[in-house]
Formats: structure tokens, sequence, C-alpha cells
């Protein structure tokens, strides 16, 4: 079996809109629209407290998704306040977050994913998803139709671990068993690239670019061509 391990936002998909910082905007303007909050202004306030921001620390004691979001809640309330929130009013709008934030209907494909994924599925590659993502991952998956195009998916916010810790890697290939050939593919040089290559599965940067990273493609039309050519090399 030939298994292709892909990171899901960022090289699969992506939020319409952006990213927490847009969610939060979003939230912001609605809440208050002569505020004039914006996404920039919030970003510099999302740039730690989150489960991915420290992943060298498994979170375990996280059992499901209503813990997940109570965790991040403190995190999120801080952010609004810094743009100007009371108390309460930042409370009110981090509650928010949840619902709009992984709305499945915000959410999009790559125009070049399910090309890509079936050509190589039709070559004998087998994908699965490992993504340091919010709880309801599959429910953003399952709405995009994405679904079909898997075996398995590994979440970090249900499985406690965090790309680029090792421990989010080995499950997978401890689930896959000995596959004849793995690759990772992602946008993250530090999450997906180094991380996976220190558990000995190579891996290909995709959309962009970094002076350590191996392998690198632009388009995910582009996969095929190394993986064909350079099987686990």
């Amino acid at each position: 079996m030939q298994t292709l391990i892909w990171d899901f936002d960022g090289t699969l998909g992506y939020r319409e809109g952006g990213t927490f910082s847009a969610a939060l905007a979003e939230i912001a303007r609605r809440e208050s629209p002569d505020s004039g909050v914006t996404a920039d202004q919030l970003r510099p306030h999302l740039q730690s407290g989150f489960p991915w921001h420290t992943p060298s620390r498994p979170h375990l004691d996280i059992t499901s998704a209503a813990q997940w979001w109570d965790v991040l809640g403190p995190v999120l309330e801080r952010a609004f306040r810094e743009v100007g929130f009371d108390e309460t009013q930042a409370c009110s709008l981090a509650r928010q977050v949840r619902g709009v934030y992984s709305d499945p209907a915000c959410w999009r494909l790559f125009d070049d994913v399910i090309p890509t994924l079936v050509r190589l599925s039709s070559q004998g590659w087998t994908h699965v998803l490992l993504s340091n993502h919010v709880p309801e991952l599959s429910e953003i998956v399952h709405h995009l139709k994405l679904e079909p195009h898997l075996t398995g998916i590994f979440n970090s916010a249900e499985t406690g671990y965090e790309k680029p810790h090792p421990q989010a890697f080995l499950n997978v290939l401890e689930a896959i068993g000995s596959p004849t050939a793995v690759w990772m593919i992602g946008d993250s040089y530090a999450a997906d690239v180094s991380g996976a290559e220190a558990v000995g599965i190579p891996a290909i940067l995709i959309r962009g670019t970094h002076v350590e990273a191996r392998y690198t493609c632009n388009q995910l039309a582009q996969v095929p061509m190394i993986v064909d050519g350079k099987e686990g090399d």
C-alpha cells in the first residue's frame, strides 16, 4: 500500500474570508458595526494560547469538542478585550467564535485538490488527513465532499498531539501499518515537512518555499511527478 498523508488547512482547503482573526473581526463588526475592528488588529492577540502554539505539549486531557473550545475561551475573550470590548461583551463574542469559524459553509477546497487526489488514487495511492485543526474538521471535510477520497482523518483536536510532535505522525504510521511508500504533504515547513522528516517520512512543501525543503511545488498537480519518481527516497 502506498499512502499520502495530507495537511488540510492551507494545503487542501481554506476558510473563505480568512482564519481566526478574520472570524473574530466578523463577529466584532456584527456586534458593533461602528467599531471598525479589523483582522489585522486582532491578529497580534491570537499568536499564543492555541494548542498548536505549544506542539511539544500534548493535550490528552481534552476529551471533547466542548472542552476544547472552553479551553480556548480565555484566549478569544482576551483578544476581544484588547480591541476595546468590555469583559461582558468579550465573553459574549468569544462564545460565538465556534459557530462562525467552524461553519462548514465557510470552507472551500482549492481547485486542484479533487483532480489531483483522483489521479493519485488511480496510480495506487491512498490518502489520509493529518491536521492541526478545530474539533469540527470531520464535519467540514464531509461538507466539502472530500471524505470519499480519504481512508482516515487524524485531527489534533481529537488525538491530543499537534504537528510537529512526533507522535502526531507516529499515530498515522501505526494506523496504516507498513506502507510500501509514504509521504507527507503540507504548506508548513515547521509543522508538516520538518515534523514528518524527523520520524523518517519524506515530505513535500506545497504552495510555498523554504530554503531547507527538499521537495517543493506550487500546485498539487506537481505532486504525482514527485512521488512517482522518488517513492520514499
